[in-house]
């Protein structure tokens, strides 16, 4: 069952011209559930399918720590609120690993069939974050040991699986990408403390035959 959030609640409110407070969400994000944020590079005004740092070929154009740089990250309030009062649009980009979750994604299409098939399987699964493209299963901070021993007993492991670990980062809602909006696709229960995420063997097997799927049903160019 999709976990729906309340309409009253601080990190979904909104302003008067309907967008999101991303400064409230920041806040949220950092002082009640101690993930460490920062500020990522905007999107250029001018085009948003292009990124405003100064690489033309930005894969993740809006969604990536630029100044500061991911290091700067921080649950102190002062400091989040300093940068979106400053930089109120700014995207808000998560620091994954140590004390904060880690996340697994893929391609938006196999992310929906792997989470029916977990669904099916009756797995408890923690927040999902959503661009028009990718979904990210947020999991339990894991070490790279213990991922190369996961992907190591698989045959085959698809290019389009990405992991954000200890040292990566994440666009958490609701911030604007160059892509899109991001969103949750599977909301934290309202009122959390700090939400629960699985560990990753638990998403590991659906996500790779999900994107196994794909690649045996896509046709031959």
């Amino acid at each position: 069952m999709r976990e729906i959030l309340g309409k009253r609640r601080r990190l979904l409110s909104r302003r008067d011209d309907g967008r999101p407070e991303l400064i409230d969400a920041a806040l949220t994000y950092a002082t009640r559930w101690q993930w460490p944020v920062l500020p990522g590079v905007a999107a250029d005004p001018r085009a948003r399918s292009r990124c405003g740092c100064p690489d033309p070929e930005c894969t993740v154009p809006g969604a990536h720590p630029f100044e500061p740089g991911l290091l700067a990250a921080t649950t102190d309030a002062r400091m989040v609120r300093w940068w979106w009062t400053n930089r109120p649009t700014a995207p808000i980009v998560l620091a994954t690993g140590g004390d904060a979750p880690c996340a697994v994604s893929l391609p938006a299409g196999p992310a929906a069939r792997a989470l029916a098939a977990l669904d099916r399987a009756g797995m408890r699964l923690g927040p999902v974050v959503a661009s028009p493209t990718r979904w990210s299963l947020l999991v339990r901070p894991y070490s790279m040991e213990q991922l190369g021993e996961l992907l190591y007993a698989k045959d085959h492991v698809p290019g389009s699986l990405r992991f954000h670990g200890g040292g990566g980062y994440l666009a958490l809602p609701p911030s604007g990408a160059g892509e899109g909006g991001i969103r949750w696709e599977r909301a934290p229960l309202p009122g959390s403390a700090r939400p629960w995420v699985p560990d990753v063997e638990a998403v590991v097997d659906a996500v790779v035959d999900a994107l196994m799927d794909t690649e045996v049903s896509a046709p031959e160019l």
